[in-house]
């Protein structure tokens, strides 16, 4: 049959590594298609820029719009990320009738709604495989391979930055500052590390998970979401001695109240298999009612386990080309007049245990303080540490760890302890998760 050729909107990381995949298993990958890939032209911001790749006789230019509309290509591959000026690059894409590949999770959660939408309207398809989990294919699976389940939660770490630093927190005994200098310096982090760091990047992530596993719209706004700053290596200390480790983890549940949507540090119990996922590495717990729970975990980003990924999209958007797009594969899994309206659950009802660390007076009396404030609200306590060498110390470090609760009642409960005179400076708390 006809080769296919695609265009290349950003020649970075992900772009190099996506080159040399075609390159390298070109003919496992026409096998697979049923068509050549050929890449026709590629649009970059710098066409000076000295780059690790063969693009032999390939077109280079700095000119998106020339890519988009060339008539002979069929399909974009957008990796270029963020939202401006990528989202015009998607409209006229779609518009003109081609397929998109895209490794662009921050605009498939922001705008992925409209964008699916138009794609519907001109018959295309919008394949975004790469932009969760790197290599993991999660989003196949969850679209195809479960698609009997129905889905009961999905929990994972789906930010290597995060997880490469809280690692490295736990075994080199290090602040969070040192490791996310070292992470600086390897290239797992940028410059300004905000959207890693602070659970941006894992909520942009989250957002389309849930989407895909409950047949719901995208809803970035209803993911709850808080940063691994505040960690410190004596947490990983405590956590230790209570048998558990702390991950970056992304969780959402499906229950009677509706769906919750929560990115965090978060405990989880040292015998978990994803409680041993470190480094860059990342790992996707998925619950389904037949299936039971089903674990993925691979390399959640990188040159060539992304382009994996896109490789992967390319061959099935190619494979689509001659299908009836009324039985293609839907974006969101479901089909888009069935996508439902599903309550989001606040973050102040959502319920799990807690690990508390606050400094106390030594003072007798001060710990049943603590509990009394806590059992007053019907928070019971699953165990206590009170670290300190004797009478002498004026403040000891106080290590609690909670039952099941909802966190709306945690959180009086907290402002209550704070309150009280005999605890000084901030409380620390992070969730816990038992993963049973």
């Amino acid at each position: 049959m006809k080769p296919v050729n695609i265009g290349l909107l950003g020649l970075g990381t992900v772009g190099c590594g996506t080159i040399n995949v075609l390159s390298r298993n070109s003919s496992e990958i026409t096998r697979r298609a049923g068509r050549e890939i050929i890449v026709k032209r590629i649009a970059v911001k710098d066409i000076a820029k000295q780059r690790n790749v063969d693009m032999g006789a390939v077109e280079i230019t700095d000119d998106a719009y020339s890519v988009i509309n060339d008539p002979d290509i069929a399909i974009i591959v957008e990796l270029i990320g963020g939202e401006s000026p990528v989202y015009d690059y998607f409209v006229q894409s779609l518009q003109k009738g081609k397929h998109v590949v895209t490794a662009n999770k921050e605009l498939i959660a922001n705008r992925g709604n409209e964008l699916f939408k138009l794609a519907q309207k001109h018959s295309v398809v919008i394949a975004f495989e790469a932009a969760v989990g790197g290599g993991i294919s999660i989003i196949k699976a969850l679209r195809e391979g479960l698609t009997g389940n129905r889905i009961q939660s999905l929990v994972g770490i789906i930010n290597g930055t995060s997880n490469f630093i809280l690692s490295g927190m736990k075994e080199k005994q290090c602040s969070f500052e040192e490791m996310l200098a070292e992470a600086q310096e390897l290239g797992y982090a940028e410059a300004d590390p905000v959207f890693d760091v602070e659970g941006v990047d894992a909520a942009h992530k989250l957002t389309i998970l849930a989407a895909v596993a409950y047949g719901v719209p995208l809803q970035l706004n209803g993911v709850y979401q808080e940063g691994i700053s505040s960690v410190t290596s004596q947490d990983m200390q405590y956590a230790d001695e209570l048998g558990f480790e702390i991950k970056p983890m992304a969780i959402t549940t499906r229950n009677d109240a509706g769906i919750e949507m929560r990115v965090h540090p978060c405990l989880v119990p040292q015998k978990r298999l994803i409680a041993n996922v470190n480094g860059v590495m990342n790992a996707i717990l998925v619950t389904g009612d037949a299936v039971g729970p089903t674990l993925y975990y691979g390399a959640g980003a990188g040159s060539e386990p992304t382009a994996s990924a896109v490789v992967a999209d390319l061959v099935d958007v190619v494979r689509t080309l001659t299908t009836d797009p009324e039985n293609r594969v839907p974006h969101l899994a479901f089909q888009p007049n069935s996508l439902t309206e599903i309550p989001i659950v606040p973050i102040k009802d959502a319920c799990t245990s807690y690990y508390l660390r606050m400094n106390a007076v030594n003072r007798a009396g001060v710990l049943a303080e603590i509990t009394k404030i806590l059992g007053d609200l019907q928070i019971s306590i699953e165990s206590v540490i009170q670290k300190g060498s004797g009478e002498n110390e004026e403040m000891l470090p106080v290590v609690m760890v909670t039952q099941n609760t909802v966190e709306h009642k945690m959180n009086l409960a907290l402002q209550k302890i704070q309150e009280y005179s005999m605890v000084v400076g901030d409380i620390t708390r992070i969730r816990m998760e038992n993963m049973a």
